[in-house]
């Protein structure tokens, strides 16, 4: 009786053990997917950012301000344009 008592007290300290274990690593587990589920909406909100700047750095109006400001570019004029006469391509490419 005394053995079997050691026994199933060594049986119980085990499970005790091992319940504990379980539970620390449910709780990790969970820490750890609550910290992915932030970071996903972190990431989810920095492409969205991304996306209007994005859109902000395509629109025409910035890139034409750019062009004349920055490039020191004009806008095209029929008396400083040079027109050039070309030879007509063939339509099989000219190879022979």
């Amino acid at each position: 009786m005394g053995r079997l008592s050691l026994v199933l007290a060594v049986v119980l300290m085990l499970c005790a053990i091992s319940l504990v274990t379980s539970r620390y690593q449910s709780r990790q587990l969970f820490v750890d997917v609550d910290r992915a589920q932030a970071q996903a909406r972190d990431l989810e909100n920095d492409w969205r950012r991304l996306q209007l700047d994005r859109a902000e750095l395509a629109r025409s109006a910035r890139v034409d301000r750019a062009a004349r400001d920055d490039l020191k570019m004009v806008s095209i004029v029929p008396d400083r344009t040079i027109y050039l006469n070309q030879q007509p391509v063939p339509v099989n490419g000219g190879a022979q």
